[in-house]
């Protein structure tokens, strides 16, 4: 059997997410990071900067630079919450959901592409491992975090 860390490092190169530009929908060219934050604000109602960055796992420094990006695209709109207004709450612009839903489309057609190479006990095969390997990724936290040395 290859080195397991290889096979990782193949489907990530096969997937594409080590390209710059994941996709391109309705004239943008969106960055795997963007896409991953249209799919979550389009997933959770009107969610906060925070909860979107929490969901990503990603620091809010660089995640807040990400959002700007996708305002000045007119894909996100950011709105004060009426309740805290120190709080911003994020929703998809008309195109914004016309962005999130032809991603999504194209990711769908490009998971059916490589389910038709399998049969169907293949396909749920496939599926079932990867849910069970994405419970046991969220019970072991975070990878190459920096060791304290100290």
């Amino acid at each position: 059997m290859k080195n397991v860390r290889e096979l990782f490092q193949i489907m990530t190169r096969r997937f594409g997410f080590l390209d710059k530009n994941c996709c391109s929908a309705g004239g943008c060219d969106i960055s795997l990071i963007q896409s991953h934050i249209l799919y979550e604000i389009d997933r959770q109602h009107k969610p906060s900067i925070q909860q979107v960055a929490e969901a990503l796992g990603t620091d809010i420094t660089t995640f807040s630079r990400q959002v700007q990006s996708l305002i000045k695209m007119k894909l996100v709109k950011k709105t004060p919450d009426p309740d805290d207004r120190r709080v911003n709450l994020l929703s998809l612009t008309t195109e914004g959901k016309y962005v999130a839903a032809s991603i999504d489309q194209q990711m769908n057609d490009y998971l059916n592409k490589i389910f038709s190479h399998m049969n169907d006990f293949e396909k749920d095969t496939v599926i079932r491992s990867i849910k069970l390997l994405n419970e046991a990724m969220a019970k072991s936290g975070q990878c190459c975090s920096t060791p304290s040395f100290g």
